[in-house]
């Protein structure tokens, strides 16, 4: 709770740009035994980072419609992936 809030948004919408692809981030919102207290904001974020939808600190439900070609699109824009060494990690 006390920087989750802070963080949660903005980490998402990097891991989303960083990874040129869509981010689905259910998350747990309310009180939990023995003293556990999440705080929701479900997310749905595209490859641009840009938040499609929120959910509020509250139990919902949240959609967005994605194109799965987006991410075929912004990976042509941004080829970071062609940079990848995959034998220096054993692939």
């Amino acid at each position: 709770m006390l920087t989750g809030r802070d963080h949660w948004e903005v980490l998402l919408r990097a891991r989303a740009i960083e990874n040129l692809c869509y981010v689905i981030a259910p998350a747990q919102v309310g009180k939990y035994p023995p003293n556990r207290e999440c705080f929701g904001r479900s997310m749905i974020v595209d490859p641009w980072g840009l938040v499609l939808a929120q959910a509020q600190d509250k139990p919902t439900i949240i959609m967005a419609e994605l194109d799965l070609t987006e991410i075929e699109r912004v990976r042509a824009q941004i080829p970071s992936l062609e940079h990848r060494r995959p034998h220096v990690y054993g692939e």
